[in-house]
């Protein structure tokens, strides 16, 4: 009989050739996905879910749980967030007002028009879909927080898929190119902002929690603005000249962390406060801040957010739907591309935009790629989205993701001169191919 040392030494090898296994699927199967016009972040998801229930699973000998036993999970899980915590610290850091310029108007009604209309059509559909929805494992499911969760996930926009997308049509200089990549910049910090808000309202034990928790909220924002921001910069200063000092690295790593930690003790989800933290750094010099930090953690990420997808993978059972969820998930999809193709079009439109760059626009917005998962994800930890509902979700992230590919021009349709991008090119290709 095996001792309590040597079963514990035996789940942390199965941790360590789960991931050996993840990260092999998530290659391979990344690679044949840009075959057909799909960024690798597309072919890791299905290799996540291929090793889950509906795949691997539906397979003689119950390999999934060979494979993934239940006593690894929680070991994968952790090693996941650490990837998700590096992945949203530098969706943070690429935010760059000057993607703006000479577009805010444009962008912001971009971005507003399509979040809201799709929010909006996401909780109306949460009326239909709520009743067959409402408990998971016979407890009851707040309506507020189903609706609000399904409206959030429906008015993301992934940022660096796009970007990637984007680099590879050579759409960066276009002017549908520049407006879609600066309203999905808009789009990610107002998405962000809208999950911590639906966030705290259901982890809210009341009202009374839910004005402790924004008021410790507000004192966060402006410790990190007046406080670690200035800390930073004066930190970026002394120890990033020429190169990155290895003690800045350590120093940025451990904030992450920290500000993960205030976030989730304050009552929001740590994703939030790698979000705030990579927000808040000083981007100059840039050059010396990207070679010495954003792309190291950026192959941190690389390694470490794959687990992210087997862990999200195991959740999804497509083999439990039944007729009535496929109708479901038909209506989910309708939806999703409803509200970003005529709200982020429509707006276009109104800027001049011709009516196929502008269909163009809306289709580029409706990309939600990695970002729609990480929403999803923290709708199933806090309780609010059963099996069936995370499963039909994650398929419309997915279905979202892959028809934006295809469906694009094959060349640029008009080039924006006057406007040129201000983010470097190459930044935007090696950010967009990890989401």
């Amino acid at each position: 009989m095996r001792s309590l040392a040597q079963h514990s030494d035996l789940i942390i090898a199965a941790v360590m050739a789960d991931i050996a296994i993840v990260l092999l699927a998530g290659a391979v199967l990344g690679r044949w996905a840009r075959h057909f016009r799909q960024p690798p972040v597309v072919g890791e998801i299905i290799a996540g879910i291929a090793l889950g229930p509906s795949l691997l699973g539906l397979l003689p000998g119950d390999l999934t749980h060979r494979l993934f036993p239940p006593e690894a999970r929680p070991y994968l899980s952790a090693v996941a967030q650490v990837g998700l915590l590096v992945f949203m610290f530098g969706i943070g850091w690429e935010f760059d007002k000057r993607l703006l310029h000479g577009r805010r108007s444009a962008a912001g009604a971009v971005s507003l028009s399509s979040i809201a209309l799709a929010f909006a059509l996401g909780v109306g559909l949460a009326t239909m879909l709520y009743r067959r929805h409402s408990t998971i494992n016979g407890h009851p499911i707040s309506f507020t927080a189903f609706a609000l969760f399904i409206g959030a996930a429906m008015s993301v926009t992934a940022f660096p898929v796009l970007a990637r997308m984007l680099t590879e049509h050579r759409m960066m200089t276009t002017t549908v190119g520049a407006l879609a990549l600066a309203s999905a910049a808009v789009d990610d910090v107002l998405a962000w902002c809208l999950l911590a808000v639906v966030a705290a309202i259901v982890t809210a034990s009341g009202p009374g929690d839910l004005l402790q928790i924004a008021v410790m909220g507000v004192l966060y924002v402006a410790a990190l603005v007046l406080i670690v921001r200035p800390l930073m910069a004066h930190l970026v200063r002394r120890w990033a000249r020429d190169r990155v000092q290895p003690l800045l690295i350590v120093v940025i790593v451990s904030g992450l962390f920290l500000s993960s930690y205030a976030t989730t003790w304050i009552g929001v989800h740590a994703i939030f406060g790698a979000f705030a933290f990579g927000f808040v750094m000083p981007r100059e010099p840039f050059e010396v801040l990207y070679e010495g930090v954003k792309r190291p953690l950026d192959h941190i990420s690389l390694v470490l957010l794959p687990v992210f997808f087997i862990v999200t993978g195991l959740n999804v059972d497509v083999s439990a739907l039944s007729g009535r969820g496929y109708l479901e998930l038909g209506g989910i999809i309708l939806v999703a591309c409803a509200g970003k193709l005529v709200g982020a079009a429509v707006p276009g439109r109104l800027f001049g935009m011709p009516w196929n760059e502008a269909g163009t626009l809306g289709l580029l917005m409706n990309t939600r790629g990695l970002t729609g998962f990480v929403i999803l994800n923290v709708g199933v930890g806090l309780g609010v989205l059963d099996g069936q509902m995370f499963t039909m979700m994650v398929l419309m992230a997915l279905v979202t993701t892959m028809m934006t590919g295809p469906l694009l021009p094959n060349a640029p349709a008009r080039v924006d001169e006057l406007i040129p991008l201000a983010t470097p090119e190459t930044q935007m290709a090696d950010t967009g191919s990890r989401a």
